[in-house]
């Protein structure tokens, strides 16, 4: 029985450091940024690890007051994309944690 006891204290030993370690990695995802850009990069879009955007970036030769639609659609191309890269960091970031572990919707 206190066997037992032991290898329990040892597993919340270690189930604490991975939660410190998780709470440390999820800090250092919102230092992170990427970009996503759209039509060849004359939008850019700037978001950090938490899904914050931060910047967006147009250059002055895509603006065309006839053609608002379009700028819409490549702000909104770029903001997904880097929305994508956002996730994918994430994934790439936090997955070392859930390695082995099939906990569905986790990251």
């Amino acid at each position: 029985m206190m066997r037992g006891m032991g290898n329990m204290q040892k597993m919340m030993k270690q189930m604490q450091k991975m939660q410190r370690d998780m709470e440390k990695a999820q800090a250092e995802l919102a230092e992170k940024t990427v970009e996503g850009t759209a039509g060849g990069g004359m939008v850019t879009v700037v978001a950090n690890g938490h899904k914050q955007i931060l910047e967006v970036r147009i250059k002055e030769e895509v603006v065309d007051p006839e053609d608002i639609d379009m700028l819409q659609d490549l702000v909104l191309a770029a903001t997904n994309d880097a929305l994508k890269k956002v996730d994918e960091l994430t994934a790439e970031t936090m997955g070392q944690f859930t390695k082995g572990l099939n906990i569905p919707g986790l990251f």
